[in-house]
Parts: C-alpha cells; structure tokens; sequence
C-alpha cells in the first residue's frame, strides 16, 4: 500500500507572529520556519502503518518555493521514502494545493491519503476536504484512531458531542487531530540517512495546474490588546457594570 503525506512548511509554533507594517501579510524574514504540526502528527501516522507492515511506501509531498525541501526532508528523516516537491512563487491557497494533490494522486496512485486537518498559518481547514471532493474519494477528518484492514479504513473521529467512528473503502483520505499520535523525536542518523533519499522537484505546469490565486487580502492586523480586569467590590458593582459598561446583560 501506497501512502501519499502531504506537509507545510509554517512559521513555527513558537514564533510570536509579526505583521507587517503596511498589513500586507505576516513578517517571516529571518524567522524560524517548520514543518505543520498537523503534518507532523500525518507523517508519524504513515510511519507507524509502515512499521506494521500495512504500508508498503511513504511519499511526502510539499507545495511552495524551495525552501520547502527542509521540510521533506524532515518528513523522510521520520519515515518517508522519497519525496516530491511542486516548486512555486505563487502564494497557494487551499483549492490550488488540493488541485495539485490531485494532479499527483493521479500520477502515483496511492492508496491512502494522509494530512493533517489544517495548516498553523491560515487556519483554512480545507484542503483535506476539497481533495477528496476532486478526487471523489470517501473522507475522514479530525481522525484521532486510525485502522487498516480488508481494503477498508476504519477511522475515529472527534465531533461536537465526542467521537465518531466511520469505515472507508479505499482508497480515501484521513485529515489529522492532535490526539491521533505523538511525533517522534528526528535522530541526527536518520537526518543523515533522509539526504540520500530522492526527491523530485515539479512545476504546477508540469502537473497542468492554474495555481493563480482566487482571493485576495486585503488587510492583515494584529487583534486588539486585551484591557486589564478590574476588581468590584460587591455583586451590585459586578451586575451594573455587567450591564452598563460591557452591557452583555
């Protein structure tokens, strides 16, 4: 079985984003840039079905300029075994990620596709989703328990009320949640190890993908500062400013 992870490569988790003075977007010269921990969390995945035998082969995919090689090459110091990188300028947004995913869903024709359920930087939520739309495949998103067997995926997912368990035929796609594992630590011998492995660079024309942006933004700004609380001293000073000042009530 063939498993295609797709990553991104984000600002890091740690990193206190800045705007841009003109708010044309967010500052990320000479910042610290990693692999999505969603993504993490989808390659751990894969990595584990593949040391229990149920996965064959890992391709990890990444989307953006050149730079993003890193990040692939994080993916196979984890686990995966080749690359695949769709090299671009063009800011790529989620329809235009999830129609080169496509593209090399085509090409390669994997049995399962796993990414994580949104991207740290937009917070879109939707790339998974659209992918099995174009591909019109069965979904299972926010997995936090993932099974194989029989040509099937039997996936557990959190919902509003609790969790959902879904059976998929394969092949399909699984979007992540933070439950479903913990990524393990990258050794300096399988970093060593992920530079001999191969990785492929494409253009989206090769693919014979438009990845010209469909929105535009128009403004980028920090939220507002939060004010500091203040102390009442009784229920009566807490229920006039409830109602006078805040007026929530």
């Amino acid at each position: 079985m063939k498993v295609l992870v797709p990553v991104k490569r984000v600002v890091d988790y740690n990193v206190k984003v800045r705007v841009k003075s003109d708010q044309t977007g967010v500052d990320i010269a000479n910042v610290k840039m990693s692999m999505n921990p969603f993504d993490e969390i989808a390659v751990e995945e894969a990595t584990r079905l593949k040391e229990k035998g149920v996965a064959t082969e890992i391709v990890a995919v990444s989307c953006g300029v050149a730079q993003c090689q890193e990040t692939l090459r994080t993916a196979m110091a984890t686990g995966a075994d080749r690359a695949i990188l769709v090299e671009t300028q063009e800011e790529l947004q989620p329809l235009a990620v999830a129609k080169l995913l496509k593209a090399l869903a085509d090409k390669e024709q994997p049995q399962l596709v796993i990414l994580g359920k949104q991207a740290i930087d937009d917070d879109a939520n939707q790339t998974g989703q659209m992918l099995a739309a174009l591909l019109d495949w069965p979904q299972a998103t926010f997995a936090s328990k993932v099974e194989l067997g029989d040509g099937k995926a039997t996936v557990t997912r959190e919902v509003d009320g609790g969790l959902e368990t879904v059976s998929l035929t394969l092949p399909a796609i699984v979007t992540t949640d933070l439950r479903l594992n913990e990524p393990r630590y990258v050794t300096l011998p399988n970093i060593m190890k992920a530079k001999k492995k191969p990785l492929e660079t494409v253009k989206p024309e090769d693919l014979g993908v438009d990845v010209t942006p469909r929105l535009k933004t128009l403004k980028v700004s920090e939220p507002p500062a939060r004010q500091a609380g203040v102390k009442v001293a009784d229920v009566a000073e807490l229920v006039d400013k409830l109602k006078n000042e805040a007026k929530v009530v």
